[in-house]
């Protein structure tokens, strides 16, 4: 109750955190951002190099093209991501119940945590010893500290779900029978999603991983790893997108001037992706020996289902966009779509990331089927797919959403909205190039995770699609600049906000509270189904994986 009366009413909006909650997540949200400036700069080195251009021998600090893309990987698809979303999520919690959360100490010492975690995955990436790429195939090894710290980052976003969770526990004791408000249940939704699959791995890093670095254990069995791997490595790219998806569904309406077109279809949508997004790890090993055809037949069946809730994404959100559009003047088939404010950077930046994704959705399903997936597996089709993901419909949404989120949090103008205006075109065109050159390139044969401008075999026929990821990755990193220019810029002026900043809430089209399931605001059922289902389709094959251990020593190639 004493933390209910710490709540804090402001000219502009109905509630607004507890300034200690404000830099709990400004904090975050920079860390974040800090880390995706360097991969953005690597980025731009490697398609240098697909293009001819070698420039790792002119950076301090990377030694070879392979220490890069791992900092690049790491840096953009676990430090920046994990650390935005910790920001964000747990702003999002306290907003939409309307109090402080519960145990303020516990986030900071997460975020301190976390920040302890990254210290040592830095030292290691820069220093040369984790240069195994993202995904840290065994037999492939890091220095200890590398997987170490990561375990500390996963040990913090369990933490983040004991804080949205005992906040939410508060909020119904004090709102017995009401439902739980929109932003703050699909904020829990994903940490429950995430906690659930990111236990593969740490049953790796830490039951396998971390001995065998510090020599505790001979060697590891990189099937049984990479498998542990999987099971947490594709529900990742959805404890990406969900964020993401809670801007679009319930904030980005009311940016453009609408209302969110079915509370259920949202509610369901996010439940559903808890039990479908863990069971479909076996597509990314279809060329994998030692996993059975049938339970690779299960997951790609399984991985077209996860497709499902995203289409009802697809349908609630642009229904909800077009309610918008029409209310600001929009006529006729499509004329609502020029209605909605592209001049907002806010806005355009989430919609264009819409329409990247739904290129880098098509592309997925090719990735999923697997007479299609032979043709694509692990060449730089892949790449050229998780760019149009995580490194569009995520990293240009959590772009568009600091450019509001930062002002309100910190209270300061906007810096350079000029520069914000052109930012998200300038990341639009160059995703564009860039995808397609990769895509083409992977349907060639270019091999993924390779120095291609180094290596002998180079075709001819790569030549065209590697300038386009040579010049679409320097689009990129003017639009990274720029936004670089705006967030930092805000962050470090002194120049207060004239009028207070709101936070976006789109209100449903009709409050159907009353009628609302019981099943719709209640996580246990989806969360006993997921663990049955993750059981029945992964466990008969990590026991026989485990059944049939073979050890492999430790690599360092480079």
């Amino acid at each position: 109750m004493a933390a209910t009366m710490t709540r804090v009413v402001a000219r502009g909006d109905a509630y607004i955190p507890p300034e200690s909650e404000r830099k709990l997540s400004l904090a975050f949200i920079a860390v974040g951002f800090a880390h995706l400036l360097v991969g953005v700069l690597l980025g731009l080195l490697q398609g240098l190099e697909h293009a001819g251009i070698d420039l790792y021998a002119y950076v301090p600090l990377i030694r070879h093209y392979y220490q890069g893309l791992s900092i690049h990987g790491v840096f953009n698809v676990l430090v920046f991501t994990t650390c935005f979303i910790g920001g964000f999520l747990m702003f999002v919690v306290g907003r939409g119940l309307e109090r402080p959360l519960e145990t303020a100490g516990l986030a900071w010492a997460t975020f301190w945590l976390m920040a302890v975690g990254i210290v040592m995955v830095d030292y290691t990436l820069f220093t040369n010893q984790a240069s195994v790429l993202f995904t840290s195939y065994a037999p492939l090894q890091a220095h200890p500290l590398y997987y170490l710290g990561l375990a500390l980052v996963v040990v913090g976003t369990w933490l983040m779900l004991v804080i949205t969770l005992r906040t939410t526990l508060a909020w119904r004791r004090e709102n017995p029978g009401k439902k739980l408000p929109l932003i703050a249940f699909a904020a829990n939704a994903t940490l429950i999603m995430w906690t659930l699959a990111s236990v593969g791995i740490a049953i790796e890093f830490v039951g396998f991983l971390i001995p065998w670095s510090l020599g505790w254990l001979p060697g590891v069995d990189p099937l049984l790893t990479r498998t542990l791997f999987w099971l947490t490595g594709h529900p990742i790219v959805y404890f990406w997108l969900l964020p993401a998806y809670i801007s679009w569904y319930f904030m980005l309406p009311k940016q453009a001037g609408g209302k969110l077109f079915s509370e259920s279809l949202a509610r369901l949508a996010f439940l559903l992706f808890i039990p479908l997004s863990l069971p479909v790890g076996f597509h990314h090993q279809y060329l994998d020996p030692g996993v059975s055809e049938g339970y690779k037949a299960i997951h790609a069946f399984l991985t077209f289902a996860v497709f499902m809730p995203s289409a009802m994404t697809a349908f609630t959100v642009l229904a909800s966009l077009e309610i918008g559009g029409r209310a600001r003047g929009g006529k006729g088939l499509l004329g609502w779509v020029t209605r909605l404010p592209w001049n907002d950077p806010a806005v355009a930046a989430q919609l264009l990331a819409m329409v990247l994704f739904a290129l880098g959705g098509v592309s997925g399903l090719i990735n999923a089927s697997y007479n299609m997936n032979l043709v694509v597996h692990n060449t730089l089709f892949v790449p050229g797919h998780f760019h149009l993901t995580v490194g569009s419909a995520v990293a240009l949404t959590f772009m568009g959403v600091s450019y509001w989120l930062v002002p309100y949090l910190s209270g300061k103008k906007l810096f350079s909205p000029g520069l914000a205006k052109w930012q998200p075109w300038l990341w639009f065109v160059g995703m564009l190039i860039m995808s397609r050159g990769m895509s083409w390139m992977g349907i060639l044969g270019a091999p993924r995770r390779t120095a291609l401008g180094s290596a002998p075999y180079f075709m001819a026929d790569w030549t065209m699609p590697a300038w386009m990821t040579a010049i679409g990755g320097l689009c990129l990193t003017i639009s990274g600049i720029f936004f670089f220019i705006t967030l930092f810029g805000t962050l470090l002026s002194k120049e207060k906000a004239t009028e207070p900043q709101q936070v976006p809430l789109a209100e449903p089209v009709e409050d159907n509270g009353d009628k609302l399931p019981g099943w719709l605001d209640r996580f246990t059922p989806w969360v006993t189904a997921t663990v049955i289902i993750v059981l029945i389709t992964y466990g008969p094959s990590i026991v026989r994986m485990a059944g049939e251990y073979t050890v492999f020593p430790g690599l360092r190639p480079y």
